[in-house]
């Protein structure tokens, strides 16, 4: 068939190169190794530690209860899947502008019925004349000789992989945030549990002010200073039981569904201890990132950008071509000899026009955009990792710290508890000591929830894992995309680079 030869030549045409220009990863403004300093442990290899890039989330969240919530997040979590949603979308348009390079090929039927007077016929008389066809045909496909059509796909499989980093870094925030949110309500319910057992405590000491002021051995100002304590507890009571509430609610919204009862933490003691991770001695640990995965092939898509406004410059040609029947009657229409045929290539070439020229400074723009947000993305990074390094080397030393005063505070409320039992001190010397010793375990509650939370965020600023093979995986959500969606689309990845 003569449609081959054209077929072929297009597939030839195809193999060409674009007039993108060739990109080099930018090198990042931050230092290549971590800050050190006082607030900062001793830098030292991580040998015997994971990369937190590598480390799945059920290996660095031990405890069974939390596991379970993230999985029930994994699969309802709307956020989560909105960002696979856009996985699938980009997908679908990357599949749309891959298939401009290929010829579409179009079988048409048609009958036409024409009157001519006779002012157009020979004979003088007019007459009618019936025509039918079937032709299998390409209509006005472009050949991609200066490689417009390969830039634009190229830019389309950036954005499929940006869109892809991007759904995986919603998944890291998404465990991270509900690691934090639980660790959160086992925070509350602790000061919920001191609270309740603070007022208790106070209630007995107002019992006590309460009988020695009927003998009249304490003045009013006594009863009132330790009933003023005993409402002060009680509206911590109700503090704490209404922010435990609302901290269940914000998980329900992060699990997609109600969080059971039974899979909620007592307290911080309960939760067992996260796994240790260290970033190691290379800031190079940070282009792991999805986010900053997500920029850089955003700052791709603008190099492929750059070379689809290149090639608007030179000449645009289409090819049109068509091998079919034709007869006047149906019944001849596959007979020997019907055979038609049409060969119509064309050539555009751009004398003037302005929007060109435009077009191709908004794509160098672009780029510098996108260059300028890549950095700074990097940037952010390194301030992130920085500030969990920071909180990392000081927070045992504060938690050290909140307790030796928990510990000098108690004994301080014990011995004045005991002067003002014998009637040798004032009530006023017993409400300090118990007010700085409440205080003091609210902050070592409050330490000890920094240092769990700070673990979580290391493992997220690190860029965390993300899940286990999906075959493994228990999951109800058919909107997740598979995770094999980037290995299929990997060889067109490497075809790509220049």
């Amino acid at each position: 068939m003569r449609l081959i030869p054209f077929l072929l030549s297009g597939i030839i045409c195809f193999s060409g190169c674009t007039l993108a220009p060739k990109y080099d990863r930018p090198k990042a403004s931050i230092p290549g190794t971590w800050p050190g300093g006082e607030a900062y442990l001793p830098a030292q290899p991580a040998q015997s530690v994971p990369d937190a890039a590598q480390l799945k989330w059920r290996e660095f969240f031990t405890d069974p209860k939390l596991q379970r919530i993230i999985e029930t997040a994994l699969e309802n979590n709307r956020d989560l899947r909105l960002a696979a949603l856009n996985v699938e979308r980009a997908r679908g348009l990357y599949g749309v502008q891959r298939a401009e390079l290929f010829p579409a090929l179009d079988a048409q039927g048609g009958f036409s019925k024409e009157r001519y007077s006779s002012d157009y016929v020979s004979s003088g008389a007019s007459r009618n004349t019936e025509k039918y066809s079937v032709n299998l045909g390409i209509t006005a496909w472009e050949v991609d000789f200066f490689g417009r059509i390969r830039s634009l796909k190229q830019k389309a499989l950036e954005e499929y992989l940006s869109t892809e980093e991007a759904r995986r870094g919603a998944q890291i925030a998404l465990i991270s945030e509900v690691a934090l949110t639980y660790l959160t309500i086992a925070s509350d319910r602790q000061n919920l549990n001191l609270a309740r057992s603070t007022l208790e405590t106070q209630q007995g000491v107002y019992n006590l002010v309460l009988r020695k002021y009927n003998v009249q051995l304490v003045n009013e100002i006594d009863l009132s200073r330790a009933q003023t304590q005993v409402d002060a507890a009680y509206g911590d009571v109700v503090r704490y039981t209404q922010q435990v509430a609302k901290d269940q609610n914000a998980l329900n919204l992060l699990a997609g569904a109600p969080v059971p009862d039974e899979l909620l933490p007592f307290d911080l003691e309960s939760v067992r201890p996260l796994r240790d991770i260290f970033p190691g001695l290379s800031s190079e640990v940070l282009f792991k990132r999805p986010d900053i995965m997500e920029a850089e092939h955003q700052l791709k898509g603008t190099y492929a950008d750059i070379g689809a406004a290149r090639a608007a410059f030179f000449p645009s040609i289409s090819l049109t071509t068509t091998l079919g029947s034709a007869s006047k009657d149906f019944s001849d229409l596959f007979k020997t000899g019907k055979e038609t045929w049409t060969y119509a290539p064309k050539a555009v070439m751009p004398i003037f026009d302005a929007r060109t020229w435009s077009a191709y400074r908004i794509s160098e723009a672009n780029r510098k955009i996108a260059l300028a947000q890549y950095e700074k993305t990097i940037q952010t990074a390194f301030r992130e990792v920085a500030d969990v390094l920071a909180v990392q080397g000081t927070v045992d030393k504060q938690i050290m710290g909140e307790q030796s005063i928990v510990d000098s505070a108690r004994k301080i409320y014990d011995l004045s508890s005991k002067r003002y039992a014998g009637g040798i001190d004032s009530y006023l010397s017993v409400l300090d000591a118990q007010r700085s010793l409440y205080s003091a375990q609210q902050g070592l509650i409050f330490a000890k929830l920094a240092k769990l939370a700070n673990e979580v965020r290391a493992y997220a600023v690190l860029g965390g894992g993300g899940l286990e093979d999906k075959r493994s995986e228990k999951r109800g959500s058919r909107d997740l995309v598979q995770e094999n969606v980037l290995s299929s689309l990997g060889s067109e990845a490497g075809k790509l680079k220049h």
